[in-house]
């Protein structure tokens, strides 16, 4: 029995077999000889003409064998069995055998030129073999192999049909390997746009966590100072700055566990967080909001430090976006963390405003901030990232009036 080559079923999921490629070429080659075999003998029993069985005898059917053993070749040289083809058919006819038909014997060498992509091939082929046949036909004496107008359409009509049909199949399966590669490419670039879409969710996470970490720590910093020196002398300013140190702990640690049901969700097809499931959406891990209530959550800590920090707040209610709203946020603290960090300021001023279609973020303070760069990884960098993002812009620099001034705009509307 002939060995057959597994195969799965990817709808089922079932194991079939298919039939291995050679085994596929001998039948072929044996349907072709079947089918010379049968043309000669009918020929050779006068069904295809007067005086056809004249000739006829055992190398008629040795030349339908030998056609069929050249399809075996069809996949690693169909040219060679196309010539080769060619040239049987004209030593058949040379030897006076039964006239089967110049275009006959050629129908499937010329198909499995064409299907190859061997057209110049097949064309040069097929005219030859007409314009031989046609040749030999008009010049010979016997009235038996006269050409007739339908010998011709025939032979043409064969000729065109085989390699009209190979050159069919072969586009048809040119066509499918090419959608087959479109599809692809278009997986791999969705993938490639989900990986991006999750690098920048995990960078804007990256940079929420260093905004609400530093800010916190900094503010348990100088207050853990604060009770450090009080203790034993004023026990209620003690108490008071380990109040601050035990809500900004206590912010951090609600934010890391935030973030860490975030990272713990399960991934959206597109590579996010699913947005179906509850708390998907950054807004609800970072509560932010430009208004009064958002800002005093900020300014209180660091007024409770020392510094004295007036708000101007002139945001409508409704005016700007959620992810503007939270990106004004992280400005804010990132600019009020940097003031007591790097500053040591008396006084900050944080301005909101929107005009034109945008939001106006300045933070200024009476500090030494301007007179030494800041340090690497202070957050300027982040806050400017933010702001480009959201197609914006962030300058920090010296104020007008000394101290350290960091101005950013955004658009109130996000596009899209």
């Amino acid at each position: 029995m002939p060995r057959l080559s597994p195969a799965v079923d990817d709808v089922a999921g079932v194991r079939t077999t298919t039939p291995s490629p050679w085994v596929a070429d001998v039948l072929l080659a044996l349907a072709m000889t079947l089918v010379l075999a049968v043309v000669v003998a009918a020929d050779a029993a006068g069904t295809l003409g007067a005086g056809a069985a004249t000739g006829h005898g055992p190398g008629a059917y040795l030349f339908a064998a030998g056609v069929g053993a050249l399809v075996l070749l069809r996949r690693r040289a169909p040219v060679l069995m196309l010539v080769a083809t060619v040239l049987a058919i004209f030593a058949y006819h040379l030897l006076g055998h039964a006239p089967i038909g110049m275009a006959l014997p050629a129908v499937a060498a010329l198909y499995f030129a064409a299907e190859l992509g061997r057209m110049r091939w097949a064309v040069g082929a097929g005219t030859v073999l007409i314009v031989v046949g046609t040749s030999i036909r008009v010049t010979d004496d016997d009235p038996s192999a006269a050409l007739t107008v339908d010998d011709l359409v025939t032979n043409v009509a064969l000729v065109a049909a085989a390699v009209a049909l190979g050159t069919a199949v072969r586009l048809t399966r040119a066509a499918r390997r090419h959608t087959e590669e479109v599809r692809a490419l278009t997986e791999a670039e969705r993938s490639r746009a989900a990986d991006q879409r999750l690098q920048h969710e995990r960078m804007r996470i990256a940079r929420d966590l260093h905004d609400v970490v530093g800010h916190n720590l900094s503010i348990v910093a100088l207050h853990t100072g604060v009770a450090t020196e009080a203790v034993g002398r004023d026990d209620d300013a003690a108490r008071t700055a380990l109040r601050h140190v035990r809500e900004a702990t206590s912010g951090t640690l609600h934010e890391l566990r935030a973030t860490v049901r975030v990272l713990r969700r399960p991934l959206h097809p597109t590579g996010l967080p699913d947005p179906e499931t509850p708390g998907a959406h950054h807004r609800d891990v970072l509560p932010a909001a430009t208004g009064p209530a958002g800002l005093a959550a900020l300014v209180e800590p660091v007024r409770a430090s020392g510094v004295q920090v007036s708000t101007r707040v002139e945001v409508p209610a409704g005016s700007i976006d959620a992810t503007v709203d939270a990106a004004a946020y992280r400005i804010v603290q990132e600019s009020l963390t940097n003031v007591l960090r790097h500053s040591r300021a008396r006084a900050a001023l944080v301005r909101l405003s929107v005009a034109d279609g945008r939001l106006r973020i300045t933070v200024s303070d009476d500090g030494t901030g301007a007179g030494a760069p800041l340090p690497a990884g202070a957050g300027i960098a982040g806050m400017s990232e933010r702001a480009a993002l959201l197609g914006g812009t962030l300058t920090a620099g010296a104020g007008p009036d000394g101290g350290f001034r960091v101005v950013a705009e955004l658009p109130t509307r996000l596009e899209g």
